[in-house]
């Protein structure tokens, strides 16, 4: 099945909990996991910054909330358990447990209160009130950096081609190929005979090259022009190759490549943008969000 949003944990986590011992929140995502049958890719699913599974992130959540609405209680680090107005709310049998249930609750309104208190008064939308907070914060970001690259993928195509060369160079320079830029500039561009654009050293010692094909493109690349490219590396006795575009790549190229002996790495449009703006060519930092957690360690009286 899907993995839950967290407002659909509340409810199993509190009969989780309804034995009255304490638990670990470690047992609780374990056990839950079990109950609503995740498969092993699911509980490895992990959310889009890569830092922790989804499906751990909302039991923690959800374990937050109903904590606010004094529905469980932490016993040392780590540990919860129920509290006697969790056993009213499960005595009643309700059939289930979400933001709006816990709004009945004067502690959770007060929780709320300060979460949004900088935020507009307005209702959340439901796609927020699926997603936890980790996942609204990580969603936004995503959105913006999808934007920012559909941005930047439009200007690098209108871009002339001696700019796109410069740009092709900056880039691998920063991802630390071509040892300084002045002698990656060098190497890129002063081919230019037998499908090769340039050559640039893999690491800043020289001890391989890798040869580039660059083409700011508007129509997919095929086939031929990735034969014509291994062709190449053929005949100048090369097996490590880059073929860059603007654009996108066909099927029968792809699939050519992973028949080939020669490692040919096809980067499109989309990820040249992607990998603009992770290595930070043609795009400047404006503001810088960081989100931390607990250090546990720390706590640990020895």
């Amino acid at each position: 099945m899907a993995i839950p949003d967290y407002q659909s944990i509340m409810l199993p986590l509190l009969r989780f909990a309804s034995d009255g011992n304490e638990h670990s929140l470690r047992e609780a995502i374990d056990g839950l996991a079990e109950k609503f049958e995740l498969a092993d890719t699911e509980r490895k699913e992990l959310l889009p910054s890569g830092q922790q599974p989804t499906f751990d992130n909302r039991v923690a959540w959800a374990r937050t909330y109903i904590s606010k609405a004094d529905l469980l209680e932490p016993t040392r680090r780590g540990y919860f358990r129920i509290t006697s107005r969790g056993r009213e709310v499960l005595s009643k049998n309700p059939s289930a447990i979400n933001v709006k249930f816990l709004e009945q609750f004067l502690e959770f309104i007060e929780f709320r209160t300060k979460r949004r208190e900088r935020e507009d008064t307005t209702e959340a939308t439901e796609t927020e009130n699926l997603q936890t907070p980790a996942e609204i914060l990580e969603t936004a970001h995503q959105k913006l950096r999808e934007d920012l690259s559909a941005e930047l993928l439009k200007i690098v195509k209108e871009c002339s081609p001696t700019f796109f060369e410069r740009l092709v160079v900056d880039l691998l320079v920063k991802m630390g190929y071509g040892g300084t830029r002045k002698e990656a500039g060098k190497a890129i561009g002063r081919s230019g005979d037998e499908g090769i654009d340039g050559i640039i050293n893999e690491d800043r010692l020289g001890l391989d090259v890798i040869y580039i094909q660059a083409k700011r493109w508007q129509g997919p690349v095929g086939r031929p022009e990735i034969q014509k490219f291994a062709g190449a590396l053929q005949g100048h006795r090369a097996k490590k190759g880059i073929f860059i575009t603007t654009s996108a790549f066909t099927k029968d190229a792809e699939d050519f490549v992973m028949k080939i002996d020669s490692k040919i790495v096809l980067i499109d449009g989309e990820q040249l943008a992607q990998l603009m703006i992770d290595h930070n060519v043609g795009v400047a930092p404006v503001a810088l969000y960081e989100t931390k957690r607990i250090d546990s360690d720390y706590f640990i009286e020895g």
